[in-house]
């Protein structure tokens, strides 16, 4: 029974059947000595019957016989008392037993060895009710446990009923002295934990009491809300003070609050509504239950408890209208659906860091691989850093004996563009004394240039004067010819003649002045030809010189020599004394003038 009773800690929610679903570990104790068996017998005949008296279901002893008889070859079922429990208690139990009866009757089977010896600021009775509101605050598991979530849930509810101050400080302290695999506490560690003060100091054991017996209330009897207030009566309609408990489907009302005489209960439905009354017969702070059959007058202490009744009464029935669970239940339910998200979201973040870290640790595998890469490459580099050092070592030599090689030369190199650098000056000066010499040489060639210029109009001026001389000539000899003639033919026309003759003779001697003239013209331009001969002689040497000197300078400078000539025209004042234009305009002077004449 020891074992049974530590195996029956307290898992008492919802169905009986999570109370004793660990006896199956207990219940294998059959064994081939009968007297044990006959112990095991008794005892399960007892368990057995208060069970079914607690659970409200008919007991069976002949099936607990039957499922324990032996016959010659030993017992005839070695599964244990588990399924026995299962067939013929747990399956038949329906939900109109009292659980705090079950749980007390649990409670008293595993309280005696597991509950600590060390001393406690809490009653035993208190410790059953921790073990109640434990097992309703924890983990669907085996074994139970509750976590840090709903411990801190829990102490927070018990500071505010005792009227303290919250420490969460103080808590995250305490849940980093967890053990690190620790999830939570198994009740006897929380009985002790609460027990022990640590989270009620400077409170009595009756303020602790108290604080630990409105929590029970509220999570495990759902009571909504508690206290005194007036009840006006039915049947006599005085007012008598009552204790009222409003839970979330009734408010029970009893003659003190030790809930021991109960006077009467209000079933509420979503048909019910509370409304607020106006004071009469000297009592305020009126408001009114509304139900099917009945309506409840109740007159609180003062406004605020008036208002908080009513809030509190209007909030249960509007859960009983949505059907939703006990406040605490649902409350208990997202926490646990809270917990499960997080325990997800946990799981997801872990299986991605587990990922990470295998990625980093490939990563790592990678970087160690470089880094080997990297170290060996080093070393390479180490070796070939050295081997540069020497090559450098040799080229510095090899560059030092070179640079003093260098410097020999560019001296020698020096001394030759100072060399040449004369060479240079001097050479540049010949070319300025060649330019100077180009430059007098164009000049001369130009006065030579003009100067056959002025020798070809010359000369193109006597052929002209050559050639009218040449046709006054001939034109005198005709006259002359065709004078004789005249004179021969007829003595008549020898007057007109004579007439013509002397008209004649006077335009032979105009013709002779024009030819004195020209005669003289004739001179002028020999005298003119004659100075432009000496100057052209003077030119042509002065070229022959430049030419000379030119051939002298290695032919850097390519003299300018005058073009071909044209045919020339022959005068009597020499070769092509006179252009054409100058003859064809004296040829036009002469005409004009013989024209007018």
């Amino acid at each position: 029974m020891g074992r049974s009773r530590k195996l029956l800690r307290g898992p008492t929610r919802q169905h009986p059947h999570s109370a004793l679903q660990v006896i199956s570990r207990r219940d294998r104790i059959c064994s081939n000595s009968k007297s044990q068996r006959g112990q095991s017998y008794c005892m399960f005949m007892v368990l057995s019957h208060n069970l079914c008296t607690v659970l409200k279901v008919p007991h069976d002893p002949v099936a607990l016989e039957e499922h324990f008889r032996d016959d010659d070859e030993g017992p005839v079922s070695n599964q244990g008392y588990m399924p026995y429990l299962n067939k013929f208690i747990l399956e038949k139990v329906q939900d109109n037993f009292d659980k705090i009866e079950f749980n007390r009757m649990c409670w008293t089977l595993c309280v005696k060895k597991n509950l600590t010896k060390n001393p406690l600021l809490i009653m035993e009775e208190d410790a059953f009710k921790i073990w109640v509101i434990f097992n309703f605050l924890s983990e669907d598991k085996y074994p139970l446990i509750i976590v840090p979530e709903e411990i801190e849930y829990l102490l927070k509810k018990l500071t505010e009923a005792m009227g303290g101050c919250w420490q969460q400080e103080q808590f995250e302290h305490y849940k980093i002295s967890f053990e690190y695999s620790k999830e939570g506490l198994s009740v006897w560690e929380l009985i002790e934990l609460i027990g022990n003060g640590q989270f009620s100091k400077d409170m009595d054991q009756q303020t602790v009491s108290m604080a630990i017996n409105e929590v029970f209330n509220e999570l495990i009897l759902d009571v909504l809300k508690q206290g005194y207030m007036m009840k006006k009566g039915h049947k006599r309609k005085n007012w008598t003070e009552r204790w009222f408990v409003l839970k979330p489907n009734i408010i029970s009302y009893y003659v003190s609050e030790d809930l021991k005489d109960k006077k009467g209960d209000i079933f509420l439905d979503g048909n019910c509504c509370v409304e607020s009354l106006t004071d009469k017969d000297g009592k305020k702070c009126l408001f009114l239950v509304k139900c099917f059959d009945k309506s409840f007058e109740i007159s609180a202490s003062d406004k605020k408890k008036k208002q908080e009744w009513i809030q509190a009464i209007h909030s249960a029935i509007h859960l009983l209208r949505l059907g939703s669970p006990s406040p605490h239940k649902e409350a208990r339910q997202r926490r646990k659906e809270l917990r499960k998200k997080l325990l997800a979201e946990q799981e997801e973040l872990e299986r991605q860091m587990k990922e990470l870290q295998a990625a980093n640790e490939s990563r790592q595998q990678e970087l160690e691989s470089v880094r080997k890469k990297l170290e060996e490459a080093a070393s390479r580099a180490a070796e070939e850093e050295k081997k540069r050092l020497e090559t450098q070592m040799e080229l510095q030599v090899r560059f030092s004996t070179e640079l003093e090689r260098e410097k020999l030369i560019r001296q020698q190199m020096e001394e030759q563009v100072a060399q040449k650098s004369s060479e240079l000056e001097q050479y540049l000066q010949r070319v300025r004394e060649l330019e100077d010499m180009y430059l007098k040489l164009q000049e001369a060639l130009e006065d030579e240039r003009q100067a056959r210029q002025d020798e070809e109009t010359v000369r193109k001026l006597q052929a002209r004067l050559l050639e009218e001389e040449s046709s006054k000539r001939a034109e005198l000899e005709k006259w002359h010819l065709e004078q004789q003639q005249a004179i021969q033919t007829t003595k008549a026309e020898k007057q007109e003649l004579e007439n013509q003759r002397v008209m004649k003779e006077q335009a032979l001697q105009v013709a002779m002045k024009q030819l004195e003239q020209l005669e003289l013209e004739r001179k002028q331009a020999l005298e003119q030809y004659e100075g432009v001969k000496k100057k052209l002689e003077v030119a042509t040497n002065m070229t022959k010189s430049w030419k000379d000197k030119v051939a002298q300078h290695e032919g850097l400078i390519r003299l300018i020599e005058p073009g071909a000539k044209n045919p020339h025209l022959i005068t009597n004042w020499g070769p092509a004394a006179f252009t054409h234009a100058e003859l064809e305009e004296r040829e036009k002077n002469w005409k004009e003038k013989k024209s007018t004449e």
